[in-house]
């Protein structure tokens, strides 16, 4: 599932008229940067969510990808990280689902390493996070980190941990989603999931770049 139904606020005027995932970066336009990316690694299905714009994400994927397996579920009501992966699983057979940020730039030095994360995604029964060191974490980042990570099992992040940013890739279980909720932030699930010690995580030797705002999409 490729998350694209933000308003992109974090660009200031250069999504004002253009979804942010038909941005281009290096010259390629980040959706399809992600597309080929996961195709190449053998995803045979994909799921897009819209809603801001959605017309122009239709159109683009209509226009370029029609021979791919790619299902479009617009969200007449914006849902939300959570809302929106919850209601993914409403049109898909699958338990087990990899959730991807659209805003990452993904290149071959992260190929062997995607393939291993996702290597025993059957396995994963609640929820397996892929992370980054600062130093690796590449565009927009806070100041803190996002989270920790002890015996491969994600923790909130402390002042005294090193700093680990969520590289924007996920696998998720369909059985977390066990609330009432339609509208709901992801983080609202994460932290129940911490809590239970329920979050698998493993971090990327190869770096990640987030085109995370307006600065990092002009940087090289």
């Amino acid at each position: 599932m490729i998350l694209c139904a933000g308003f992109g606020s974090r660009m200031l005027n250069l999504t004002r008229n253009t979804p942010k995932p038909l941005l281009k970066y290096k010259n390629k336009i980040l959706l399809k940067n992600t597309i080929d990316f996961f195709t190449n690694i053998g995803c045979d299905e994909i799921l897009v969510n819209t809603h801001y714009l959605h017309n122009k994400i239709k159109n683009y994927l209509d226009k370029n990808f029609k021979n791919y397996p790619i299902q479009i579920i617009y969200e007449k009501e914006i849902l939300g990280t959570g809302g929106g992966v919850k209601n993914i699983f409403n049109y898909t057979k699958r338990k087990k689902i990899c959730i991807v940020n659209s805003d990452i730039f993904w290149t071959k030095e992260n190929k062997s390493h995607i393939e291993f994360f996702l290597s025993n995604y059957e396995n994963v029964s609640h929820c397996k996070m892929l992370l980054s060191k600062d130093i690796n974490f590449l565009g927009f980042k806070k100041e803190k980190g996002d989270f920790n990570l002890k015996r491969n099992v994600v923790t909130n992040w402390k002042i005294k941990n090193e700093k680990l940013y969520y590289s924007g890739l996920q696998i998720v279980s369909k059985n977390i989603f066990n609330t009432r909720k339609k509208i709901f932030p992801i983080n609202e699930i994460w932290t129940k999931l911490i809590k239970k010690k329920q979050i698998k995580g493993c971090v990327i030797p190869s770096k990640i770049r987030h085109i995370g705002d307006k600065i990092s999409f002009y940087e090289n």
